[in-house]
C-alpha cells in the first residue's frame, strides 16, 4: 500500500494491518475493499479487486488504448470485496475481487481466494483454491461468539475482560460457552451503563 489510489476505495478497521508488500489492485472507481476490526494480515497479501476482461466480445483486448477513436465493452465488475473482524490471514494470500471472508475466519498462507467466495465465520481455509478443512469452535460456541461480537467493544473493555481471551475454548464446550455467557453479560452491562450515562 505504498501508493496513494487513484479511483475505488479502501476502509480499514480498528486495530487492523496488513504486512509489509502487500498490494491492492484497483482498476476503476466502482472497486471497494472493507476491512473490518483486529484483522491480522501476513506479508505480501494480493487483493486483485477486478482486472477483468470482456469474454463474450470477439477481442479481449482492451482497444481503446490505441485511441483513433477505438472502443470497448465496459470491464465487467466484481462486487466489494470485504473482510469482517477477528480474521487472520497468512502470508501471500492472494484474493480475487467480491471475495467475503466472515468473522472469525483464517486464510492460510498462499491460499487462493476465487472470486465472489463466501466463507463460514470461524472456518479455517486453505489451499488453491481455498477450501474450508475445519471450523475453530464447535457450532454453539460460533453462534455465542458471533453474537458476543466482542470486536465492537471499546479496547478497555477488552482490558477488563482480557482473562476470557486466554481460555482455550476449544477443550470443553461447556465451559467455553459459560465464559461466552460471562462476557455477554458484561458486555451488556456495559452498554447499559454507557447509555445510562448519556441520557443522564
Amino acid at each position: 500500500m505504498d501508493q496513494e489510489i487513484s479511483g475505488g476505495s479502501f476502509t480499514i478497521g480498528r486495530a487492523s494491518g496488513f504486512g509489509i508488500g502487500s498490494i491492492v489492485k484497483y482498476d476503476s472507481d466502482p472497486q471497494t475493499l472493507v476491512v473490518g476490526k483486529y484483522v491480522s494480515g501476513g506479508l505480501r497479501l494480493r487483493f486483485l479487486l477486478n482486472g477483468r476482461h470482456e469474454i463474450r466480445t470477439m477481442a479481449m483486448k482492451v482497444l481503446s488504448e490505441y485511441g483513433n477513436g477505438l472502443v470497448n465493452p465496459p470491464f465487467p465488475q466484481y462486487p466489494d470485496t470485504i473482510i469482517h473482524n477477528d480474521v487472520w490471514i497468512g502470508d501471500e494470500a492472494f484474493f480475487l475481487g467480491g471475495s467475503i471472508v466472515e468473522s472469525g475466519c483464517i486464510i492460510g498462507a498462499r491460499a487462493v481466494v476465487p472470486p465472489n467466495f463466501r466463507s463460514e465465520a470461524y472456518g479455517i481455509y486453505v489451499g488453491s483454491p481455498a477450501r474450508l478443512v475445519r471450523f475453530r469452535f464447535s457450532e454453539k460456541v460460533r453462534e455465542k461468539l458471533l453474537a458476543l461480537a466482542w470486536w465492537d467493544m471499546p479496547l478497555s473493555w477488552i482490558k477488563e475482560n482480557n482473562a476470557a481471551f486466554l481460555v482455550d475454548l476449544t477443550l470443553d464446550e461447556g465451559r467455553a460457552l459459560e465464559i461466552l455467557s460471562e462476557l455477554q453479560r458484561a458486555k451488556d452491562n456495559a452498554i447499559e451503563m454507557a447509555c445510562a450515562a448519556a441520557r443522564s
